[in-house]
Parts: C-alpha cells; sequence; structure tokens
C-alpha cells in the first residue's frame, strides 16, 4: 500500500494534477489495490477531516478579509500606511511592509495579500520608478506576512491538527515571529533602497494628515484588537471570534454605506468559493495523512531521524529542512496537513515545544510560497503585475535570505515563539 501511495502521489503531482485531487486520488487507489481496509473508511476520513468545530473560523475569517477589502478599508490602510514611514528611504517598500502588516490581522492568507493590498502597492512602486521585478519581489515578499500575524488561517489549521496546542495560544505564537518578518524586509529593503537609490516621499506627513489617515484607517486597525481582546478575555472562542469579525465588517460596510448589492454578492461569493477550495484541500489530505499514520511512516522516519542525533536542536534542523523541501514542491496548506501527524510526534518526543514546533512548520512552508517551483504567491504577483517569473525569482533572493534569518531566530530561541504565549498562560 505504501509503495502505491506514494508512487501515485508523485505521479499525478508531476502530470500537473492539482494536489488536493493528487491526495485523494492516491489515498483512495491505495486503499482500493491493498484490498485490506473497508473502501467506506475515505468517506469516513474525508469527513472527519472538516467535521471541526474550530474549522468553522477559516470561512469567517475569509469572508470578514473580503468584505473589509469590498467596503474600501484596504486603501484606508495604503493611506495611513503612507502618511507613518513613506517619508524615509525607499518609503514606498516600506509602505508594502507595513500594509502588509496591518492587512494580515484581518485576511490570515498570503494570498488574499499578494492579490489585494501587495499588488496595489507594487503599481506605487512602478510608478515611482522602483524597478518592476524588484516591486513584484517585495509585494510577494510581504504576503508571507500574511499567515504569521493572528489571525492566521494556517494557525487554526495546525492547531486543529494537534492536540497540543490550541488556536488561541499558536494565535499569540505568530505575534512575534510576524513582526521580526516585518523588521526583516524592512531591513532589507532599505539596504536594497539605499544601493539603488529609492527615496520616500519628499515631505513627512503633518499631523494633521496623519491624524485623517489614522482615523480612516481605525476601523479596520480596530478588527484585530476585537479578535485577539475577545479571544483573550474569554468573551469567545477562536471560531466566534471569526463570526464576530464578519459581522463587524458586515455592519461596518453598511454603517459607512460603501456596499452596493453587486459588491455584497462578489464578497460572500469569492469567499465561498475560497472556503470550498480550503475544505476540500483538507477533506483530501485527511484520508492521505491517516494513511501515513495506519502505515507507520511517521515512526519510520522518527528512526531514522534519531539515528542521526537525539539533539533536540539537531531534530529541530532536521525536520525544519526537510519542511523547506516539502514547501517547495507542495501547496502550503495540504502541506501543512500531510506533516504536522509526521513531524510532530517526532518533534514532541524529542521535547521541543509545540507552539516553537507550529511556528516554524507554519513560517517554513508560509516561506515555501515565494520559492521555485511551486511558489503559489509569486504566480500571482507575475500575473497581476505581468512580470516573467525568472525576474521575480532573482529579485527576491535577498528578500528570501531575510526571511530564513527570523526561520532560523525562531528554530533557536524558543522564546520567539513562546515568550507572548507564556504571558497570557497558553505556553506549557
Amino acid at each position: 500500500m505504501a509503495q502505491t501511495l506514494v508512487i501515485l502521489f508523485f505521479g499525478t503531482l508531476l502530470l500537473g494534477v492539482p494536489v488536493a485531487f493528487t491526495m485523494g486520488i492516491a489515498g483512495i487507489t491505495a486503499i482500493l489495490v491493498d484490498g485490506t481496509l473497508n473502501p467506506i473508511v475515505a468517506a469516513q476520513r474525508m469527513f472527519n477531516g472538516i467535521d471541526s468545530f474550530p474549522l468553522m473560523a477559516v470561512p469567517f475569517f475569509i469572508l470578514a478579509s473580503e468584505l473589509m477589502t469590498a467596503c474600501g478599508l484596504t486603501n484606508a490602510l495604503l493611506r495611513f500606511a503612507n502618511a507613518l514611514v513613506g517619508h524615509v528611504r525607499g518609503g514606498l517598500g516600506h509602505v508594502n511592509v507595513l500594509v502588509s502588516m496591518l492587512f494580515a490581522g484581518i485576511s490570515g492568507s498570503a494570498l488574499a495579500d499578494a492579490a489585494g493590498p501587495s499588488a496595489i502597492v507594487m503599481r506605487m512602486m512602478r510608478a515611482a520608478g522602483y524597478e518592476k521585478n524588484y516591486a513584484g519581489a517585495l509585494s510577494a515578499a510581504t504576503a508571507t506576512i500574511g499567515p504569521i500575524i493572528p489571525p492566521s488561517i494556517l494557525a487554526v489549521i495546525f492547531a486543529i491538527s494537534t492536540p497540543q496546542v490550541t488556536v488561541a495560544g499558536l494565535f499569540l505564537a505568530g505575534i512575534v515571529p510576524g513582526l521580526l518578518l516585518g523588521a526583516a524586509l524592512a531591513t532589507a529593503n532599505h539596504i536594497v533602497s539605499v544601493r539603488h537609490g529609492y527615496r520616500g516621499r519628499e515631505h513627512r506627513a503633518t499631523f494633521a494628515e496623519l491624524r485623517g489617515a489614522t482615523l480612516a484607517a481605525m476601523p479596520a486597525l480596530v478588527m484585530p484588537i476585537i479578535i485577539l481582546g475577545g479571544i483573550l478575555g474569554g468573551i469567545f472562542t477562536p471560531t466566534e471570534a471569526g463570526a464576530v469579525a464578519s459581522a463587524y465588517a458586515l455592519a461596518l460596510g453598511l454603517l459607512l454605506r460603501r456596499f452596493t448589492l453587486r459588491r455584497l454578492y462578489e464578497a460572500f461569493a469569492a469567499a465561498a468559493i475560497t472556503t470550498s477550495s480550503v475544505f476540500l484541500i483538507v477533506a483530501m489530505a485527511s484520508i492521505f495523512a491517516w494513511l501515513l499514520t495506519y502505515l507507520q511512516i511517521p515512526q519510520g522516519l522518527a528512526g531514522a531521524i534519531t539515528g542521526i542525533t537525539e539533539d533536540k536542536l539537531g531534530i529541530l534542523f532536521i525536520l525544519a529542512a526537510f519542511a523547506l523541501v516539502c514547501g517547495f514542491f507542495i501547496d502550503t496548506l495540504p502541506a501543512l496537513i500531510i506533516l504536522t501527524p509526521i513531524l510532530g510526534p517526532i518533534a514532541f518526543s524529542a521535547g521541543i515545544d509545540p507552539l516553537q514546533f507550529g511556528m516554524m512548520l507554519v513560517l517554513n512552508l508560509t516561506i515555501g510560497m515565494i520559492t521555485p517551483p511551486v511558489g503559489p504567491v509569486l504566480f500571482v504577483i507575475a500575473t497581476v503585475g505581468r512580470l516573467r517569473l525568472e525576474g521575480l525569482f532573482k529579485a527576491i533572493l535577498p528578500l528570501l535570505l531575510a526571511e530564513i534569518v527570523v526561520l532560523l531566530l525562531v528554530i533557536l530561541v524558543p522564546g520567539v515563539s513562546t515568550f507572548v504565549p507564556h504571558i497570557f498562560g497558553f505556553a506549557k
């Protein structure tokens, strides 16, 4: 069964079959060919994979993001970021970083960021004289902040895949790495800007301009506070927080009279399509992940790794390298669902903190979204900006290096992931 599963998975993947169907085809065919398991187990595993109350947070957060974009608050965030940092060296690059950090507190999705605010700032950078491939590369890199800063869709998926962490705990674990990621990209942008002579706006924003931009962006800036504050205050669960965020975004758009029937329809339709894609991937990956566990592949891999080293840090580096390579070839969400039950037991048995491991895995796979050959965020930026992938790959290398530095900090310093959860009582 193991041979059938692996051969079909990589065979269909090389043929260009969508990864959700790749996992489903490989899993169901392996069950049928083996004959020792009742085929109904495939349907049961698919249903069990999506029959989760915490997973309901995902469609709510997706809807909240779509509604906030539909009511025009993305432009308010851009105006606020530009007033705050637009005057410094490489100003629009810093605006790109900051607006992605702010939008991350709403969307939790790298693709949503890449197709929305990052794409807008990319066009602004190109119009201001930034080299087109660098503008695209920075927009792709900043989009990866989305799945790190809470609320994060990937954090929800990881938390429901392992009982060692909670959604709230992993949300908190992403705060410091997300801020470090923003700081690392801002530093890289400053170095590139100095080298190429990219400047900011001529004048610093006046107090009146800054106040106006802040007031306009305040409705969007409040949403992360509502989400995290409600969860940490015990007012609602992460799933209920998603529902509250959606209701807040809907009420805000109606009160500001930003919605038309067409905009509302498009926001709900886009959220429904994205949610369907996510749930299809989760359902299919559940079959695949269960079969890997059933075939005791994690145990075999654990034995191989401990045969190399029993040092906790060494094991974490091996797991990180394995995840990074997988991220090159497999989309982030299915890779997370597949790797969590495989690598998680190895990490936990070695004494690695579940929050540190979870953040390492999420950050690792998120970096894979801007690396060839898959790199879905790069493809989005290339399509939106009409850029060649070869130019993007070259321009993104220094930004990729900055993100890997943050990944190394997460690996070497457990407190980067566990400090904030520990303060609020979510760390062991």
